[in-house]
C-alpha cells in the first residue's frame, strides 16, 4: 500500500478560525443588584440619622429656652426680692411646660395636677415642691426655701421638655 500522502491546509473546506477574542470588561454601569441595595440602606441610616439630630437639636433648643427663662425669673427675684412674683412665675412656666403634652394642664387642679406632674419621672421630693407652688401662688408672701424650689423646677423642666420621658396617660387621667 502506498504512503497516504498529506493534504494541504488550503485545499480542505471549513470556517476559517479566527484567534480568540475575549469578552469586553464589565460595565461599572449599572451597578450589580448588592449595591443598590447598600445604597438604599446607606440613604436610609442617613435620613434616620439626620432626623434623629434634628429632634435631639429641637428638645435641646426648647430645654435651653424653658431653662433661660427660669433663670430670667430668678434674677429678677434676686435684683427684686419679690417672692410672688418668683411664685406666681414659676407656677406660670410650669403650667406652660405641662400644656405642650397634655392640653388641660392649664384648668387641672388637685389630683389631676398631680398626675400630670407625675407623668414625668422625677423624686416624690420634687414633686412635692412642685405641688407646694400650686399652693403658694394662693398665700400672701412667706418665707420658703426658693433655692430647693427652683432646683425642684430644674430637675422636672429638663426632663418635661423631652416628649419621650412622659409616661403615658393612665386610662382614669385619660377620660378626665
Amino acid at each position: 500500500m502506498p504512503p497516504v500522502q498529506p493534504v494541504p491546509a488550503a485545499s480542505t473546506p471549513g470556517p476559517q478560525l479566527r484567534d480568540i477574542h475575549l469578552p469586553a470588561a464589565p460595565s461599572w454601569w449599572p451597578p450589580a443588584p448588592g449595591w443598590w441595595v447598600l445604597a438604599a440602606l446607606m440613604l436610609a441610616v442617613m435620613v434616620a440619622a439626620a432626623w434623629w439630630w434634628r429632634r435631639r437639636r429641637r428638645v435641646r433648643r426648647q430645654q435651653q429656652d424653658v431653662l433661660r427663662e427660669l433663670d430670667r425669673l430668678v434674677l429678677q427675684h434676686r435684683q427684686s426680692g419679690d417672692q410672688a412674683a418668683l411664685v406666681s412665675g414659676m407656677h406660670q412656666l410650669l403650667r406652660r411646660v405641662a400644656r405642650r403634652h397634655d392640653s388641660t394642664a392649664a384648668q387641672q387642679r388637685g389630683d389631676a395636677w398631680r398626675q400630670t406632674l407625675a407623668r414625668v419621672p422625677v423624686d416624690a421630693s420634687t414633686l412635692e415642691h412642685l405641688l407646694a407652688l400650686d399652693r403658694l401662688i394662693y398665700q400672701p408672701p412667706s418665707s420658703f426655701d426658693d433655692a430647693v424650689m427652683i432646683e425642684a423646677m430644674r430637675r422636672w423642666l429638663r426632663l418635661a421638655v423631652v416628649p419621650a420621658s412622659w409616661k403615658p396617660l393612665s386610662p382614669e387621667h385619660a377620660d378626665a
